[in-house]
């Protein structure tokens, strides 16, 4: 009996460890909506401790079984000390984050001239120092972190397809570089590890919420999201991420994410407003937050506002996906503004100048003047709410 007990004992320790260290950080049925990254990160952090007394609890009655039982019940061990190795095979290299999505291994940036990628689609774009560089969505959502340089500074492109959150970091941590993985997720938001610490940060805010560095955020490096045309517009000299010819078959795989017309249900958009899987533009200041719902800023193309002392303009293009927020304050004027839909611009009802869309008044009095961008991003609701529960809805 008590050899038993030890056999079950040990048995059940080896699964669960194995099971549960992953189960709590990939998207399984139930696995992100409750509050358990302490206890993931404490079964990675001790996994070898809980292998190692699984082993010393199971091997001796394992031992005894198979010289002294009958045939059947070393058969029924056998099988269960196979479904051991099979579960250590899948939950380590199958089923982690990192085993899944892989990094780049070429990693071109060509010129508008020599670029590939379509110019209809999405791209996270980031500008430093007088350098611009574009990076599509259908790309780093896949990787969903891209490490590089842009104007002479290191930057983490980062993108989490699950909550359509796209966010650009510095990789410095306490003033020393750091490289990251992919190590999971959490709320249905991707997670990352450092390789210093092994402490995890939440992609979406870039703070440390397990690990010696918890409580840490990584600085965000401004980034804009809109087509690749439209960014080419404002940027004529960006260079652009090129598909890795090595994961073709993966970024087939994102092909309708843009569009939110994709089949995976963890990714697709519903169509209706304020749903789980619906887009918003959300903006942050502080411990504030605001949410705009995209249907709404598809009907009416301009929205004017005010956010937290701040006065807003959300602007979307013609193409219904490159979207603008800038401050409407210009000097000790505040603009009021709206789409022209016979002339087909956007236009101030203040002083009736005219402004193109990349913030620059083209014509009127107020003409070489430029608006202000506002740090915002497209999302889905689920998202948004999730990690700004204080979220006010326009």
């Amino acid at each position: 009996m008590k050899r038993t007990l030890l056999l079950v004992t040990g048995l059940l320790i080896l699964l669960a460890t194995e099971i549960l260290r992953v189960y709590f950080i990939m998207p399984f049925p139930g696995s992100q909506r409750s509050e358990t990254i302490q206890v993931a990160y404490f079964i990675s952090k001790y996994v070898w401790w809980f292998r190692v007394i699984g082993l010393i609890l199971f091997i001796p009655p394992m031992i005894y079984v198979l010289r002294n039982s009958r045939w059947w019940k070393k058969i029924f061990l056998l099988f269960f000390v196979a479904l051991y190795i099979l579960i250590f095979y899948a939950f380590n290299f199958k089923f982690l984050a990192d085993k899944m999505f892989y990094q780049p291994k070429n990693k071109t940036l060509a010129s508008v001239a020599a670029n590939k990628v379509d110019s209809t689609k999405l791209i996270i774009g980031v500008n430093i120092n007088g350098q611009a560089k574009a990076y599509p969505i259908e790309i780093i959502g896949y990787h969903h972190l891209v490490q590089d340089t842009v104007g002479g500074q290191p930057v983490m492109v980062t993108y989490c397809t699950v909550c359509r959150t796209g966010r650009v970091f510095s990789p410095f941590v306490n003033g020393k570089f750091e490289k990251f993985r992919l190590v999971g997720m959490d709320h249905f938001n991707a997670m990352f590890e450092d390789a210093t610490t092994k402490s995890w940060w939440r992609q979406v805010s870039g703070v440390a919420i397990a690990g010696p560095l918890k409580g840490t955020a990584l600085k965000e490096i401004p980034s804009e999201q809109m087509r690749l045309g439209s960014w080419i517009r404002k940027y004529p000299n960006t260079t652009i991420l090129q598909p890795d010819p090595l994961f073709a078959k993966e970024y087939k795989g994102l092909e309708g994410f843009d569009e939110g017309t994709i089949e995976s249900g963890l990714e697709k958009r519903d169509s209706g407003s304020w749903q789980f899987k619906s887009w918003v533009v959300g903006l942050q200041k502080d411990d504030y937050a605001k949410a705009y719902d995209w249907n709404e800023l598809e009907k009416q193309r301009v929205i004017n506002d005010t956010f937290q002392n701040m006065a807003v303009v959300l602007v979307l293009e013609k193409d219904n996906s490159s979207f603008h927020v800038w401050n409407r304050q210009v000097g000790d004027k505040l603009l009021q503004f709206n789409w022209d839909a016979s002339a087909q611009t956007l236009k101030d009802t203040t002083t009736n100048s005219i402004w193109n869309m990349d913030g620059e008044c083209v014509e009127g009095t107020l003409k070489g003047s430029r608006l202000s961008a506002i740090q915002a991003y497209q999302e889905f609701w689920h998202s948004w709410e999730s990690f700004h529960p204080q979220t006010i809805k326009y």
